[in-house]
Parts: structure tokens; C-alpha cells; sequence
């Protein structure tokens, strides 16, 4: 397939890339930056509303996984701003701008997130649950519903509801390793909050799998089918490392210290299912979290 890929320096981005391409497929890269001129990526601007259309005819899928990273910062009314615009605002550019191609793709593949529940504390979500309250569920609403335009032009749309991705390259493992390898480590407030967790190897062919699945469409939950509590997490990571995990940090040191994020992040729960995935035949290939780490940290 000839394959669009916007977000492709990011986390998940900069893994799929070289993944579609090992897999014989054609990659070039939506990109913001100006000094980015290369033939494997076209330019657009979602802050100014430019993207040149005639550039993204002829492509057989998208993938769209461009947004401000949400954990970088404290979340002041700036940041927060920025985290919905990136989202909304650019998802919305994009999907009116497929929508009008002559020879528009036959899937969008778009990055949303587990903030869509909210804090559901123990109870299982799938892709049918209900939405929850807060400014993250609302973010990811309005982010999946930017993408209408595209659906309505017959354009495939899934939405990609990603876990918290574990890869030593970055995301929350990476803040994480400091910490524990120093024996520093441990759950952050309760430790009864549910974590859902994928392994960057799963996200990547994941993401494949949606693209080449004709029947997966709308919400679909990229989550590890084995989610745990963070004590749990913090317990699993310890014995890879071989350090203890005693060092918690308690719920007001927590708030203390993040602010906002704190509650709607951290401390947040969400036990996901990823029943679309598995009913379409998907196998993970790190189902388990002490497997999965054992694998990201064996040449870490």
C-alpha cells in the first residue's frame, strides 16, 4: 500500500515507519517542519489550516497519530489548549481534506486514547462502554468526532484507542527506568488503579493489522489483553530490574507535584479489553507485562 503517516517522529510514528516500509509498503510522511524537504514527506501547517490537497491524492491508507504530547509539562491553560487544538483542530483539517479528494483513501487509521473512559476504577471497558467525564474524555470525543467529514465520504475510519505505550525510547517506561534502576521506585498514590498497557511492538502491528482488516471500523482498543494495577506495574518492573519497589509516592505528593495531570493521568483507571482486535483475529505478541518488559529492557 502507499501509506500517508502523519506524527511519524513521535513514539508510535517513528517505529511504524520503518515497520510499513520492512513490510514492502510505500511510506511518506505528513510533516510540520520547514526544514523537512525530502520526497518521502509533504508539508502541512493544522495551526494555520494548510495542507495541500492535490498532494495526499492517490494514497490507499492514512494513518494520523500527530498531537502535543500530553505528559511533557504542567498543564496550564496554554498547554491545555494546545493538547486539544493538535488534536481536534488538526484531525478536522485532515479529515475534510480526504473527504474532498477525487481518489480519496480507503482507510484512516486515527490516534485516539483510554482518556476517552475517563476514571472507570476496576470496571472492564470495551470498545462499546460509554465515555467518561473530564478533560481528557472530552478531548478524545471531540478528536474522534473531527474525523466525521472522513466517514462521511465512505473513507473507512478507525479510531485507535492506544493504551500507555512501554518503549525505552520514550513515554512512561522511559521516565521510569531512572528511578527504579536506582531503587527508587514504587506505585504512585493508591497503587489500585488500573494501568492498560500495549508494547510499542504490538502498537506498531496493531496498527498494521487495522489497515489490512476491511471489517475494523470505528473504536478499537490497542491495549494488551493483561492490564494490571500499578502496584502491580511497579511490582513487574521491579523483579526485571532486579531492585525493590518500596518508594512509592502517596496521592497528595502526587497532585502536588503533576497538578491537573495528576488526577486526570496518574492517578486515573482504566481496565481496557481490546475486544475488536482479538475478535478480528489479532494475536499480541506480549500479552503479559513481565514478558513484555523483559523483552523492551533486554538490550536497554
Amino acid at each position: 500500500m502507499k501509506v500517508l503517516v502523519t506524527g511519524s517522529s513521535g513514539l508510535i510514528g517513528s517505529a511504524l515507519t520503518p515497520s510499513l516500509t520492512a513490510g514492502g509498503h510505500s511510506v511518506v510522511r505528513l510533516v510540520r517542519s520547514t526544514t523537512d524537504r525530502n520526497s518521502g514527506s509533504v508539508r502541512w501547517d493544522p495551526v494555520a489550516g494548510t495542507l495541500d490537497r492535490a498532494a495526499l491524492e492517490g494514497f490507499d491508507a492514512v494513518v494520523h497519530l500527530a498531537g502535543e504530547d500530553i505528559s511533557a509539562g504542567k498543564w496550564t491553560a496554554a498547554k491545555k489548549a494546545r493538547i486539544r487544538q493538535s488534536r481536534v483542530d488538526g484531525t478536522g483539517l485532515l479529515a475534510r481534506t480526504l473527504a474532498s479528494l477525487a481518489r480519496p483513501p480507503g482507510v484512516l487509521a486515527c490516534a485516539s486514547a483510554i482518556g476517552y473512559y475517563g476514571n472507570r476504577g476496576d470496571e472492564i471497558l470495551t470498545e462499546e462502554s460509554g465515555p467518561g467525564a473530564g478533560f481528557l474524555a472530552a478531548v478524545c470525543r471531540d478528536w474522534e468526532a473531527a474525523a466525521t467529514p472522513a466517514r462521511e465520504a465512505g473513507i473507512r475510519v478507525v479510531h485507535l484507542r492506544f493504551g500507555v505505550i512501554l518503549s525505552v525510547n520514550g513515554g512512561a517506561l522511559a521516565r521510569m527506568l531512572g528511578p527504579f534502576r536506582l531503587g527508587m521506585g514504587g506505585p504512585l498514590g493508591s497503587g489500585r488503579q488500573y494501568v492498560s498497557w500495549v508494547a510499542i511492538d504490538d502498537a506498531v502491528a496493531a496498527i498494521g493489522h487495522v489497515l489490512s482488516i476491511a471489517s475494523l471500523r470505528g473504536a478499537v482498543n490497542v491495549a494488551s489483553p493483561g492490564p494490571v494495577t500499578h502496584a502491580e506495574f511497579a511490582r513487574a518492573l521491579g523483579r526485571v530490574l532486579g531492585r525493590p519497589t518500596v518508594l512509592g509516592m502517596p496521592v497528595f505528593a502526587v497532585r502536588l507535584m503533576f497538578g491537573e495531570m495528576a488526577d486526570e493521568l496518574i492517578l486515573s483507571s482504566q481496565r481496557l479489553a481490546p475486544t475488536r482486535l482479538l475478535s478480528s483475529g489479532y494475536e499480541f505478541r506480549f500479552p503479559q507485562l513481565e514478558g513484555a518488559l523483559r523483552h523492551l529492557l533486554r538490550s536497554a
